[in-house]
């Protein structure tokens, strides 16, 4: 995933999200994401959200908009989300147990995850993102697994199959990897790196990842 730059400010409550976002695109060709429009170039994301019924005040603050997915899904059980995961891995050749760990570390296999940054779905895609992969509805399971799955089989054909430097492509953006030729020294991507390996040896033994805090912080928005 691309570099995100940290908000300010964070307020989460389940179903919301209070993170005003605007995209630029630097002189070295990468996009940053930002809740402070600093640069001249920042222009607003234009997301199709729905205004909710209800919007409560938290002190003084009034919640005014909440990230909604364009239509209502039924949470995708379980087992569809392995058969998603095989799908996936049989048509981009990536080994079903990294997407797995990919997931895990994403968004802990919430399908209506939100990151403070916009980032959406089982494999948080940024919008960006999700649109140069053809994807309708990031909420969608199946889609953004497989948009998730051909994002980072594309990592991993750039850098050789070089497994760090592929997550932390997926992580940070390709072009800051490319950059500096090793994994960047950005703590979040260095703690995402570290996070998906661990939950990918994990797998490979047979195990089960116990849960954690997620290398991101998530709202569920329904």
């Amino acid at each position: 995933m691309r570099f995100l730059i940290p908000l300010l400010f964070i307020l989460v409550v389940p179903g919301y999200s209070l993170a005003t976002l605007y995209t630029y695109v630097d002189d070295q060709g990468i996009r940053h994401y930002t809740n402070v429009p600093g640069d001249r170039r920042a222009k607003l994301v234009q997301t199709k959200t729905r205004w909710q019924q209800s919007r409560p005040k938290i002190g003084k603050l009034k919640i005014r908009k909440s990230l909604q997915p364009r239509k209502q899904h039924q949470r995708t059980a379980a087992a569809g989300i392995e058969e998603h995961i095989r799908r996936a891995s049989f048509e981009h050749r990536v080994d079903p147990l990294l997407i797995k760990a990919i997931i895990k570390t994403e968004s802990n296999f919430n399908q209506f995850a939100v990151s403070p940054h916009g980032a959406q779905g089982l494999m948080q895609l940024m919008p960006d993102t999700a649109k140069d992969l053809q994807v309708t509805d990031p909420f969608d399971a199946y889609q953004n697994i497989s948009a998730g799955t051909r994002y980072i089989r594309s990592m991993l054909d750039n850098y050789r199959g070089d497994l760090q430097l592929s997550l932390a492509a997926y992580n940070a953006g390709p072009g800051r990897v490319s950059r500096f030729g090793k994994v960047p020294r950005i703590p979040e991507t260095m703690a995402y790196v570290r996070k998906v390996m661990q939950y990918y040896r994990a797998y490979q033994r047979g195990g089960s990842p116990s849960t954690s805090i997620n290398v991101r912080r998530l709202v569920t928005i329904n």
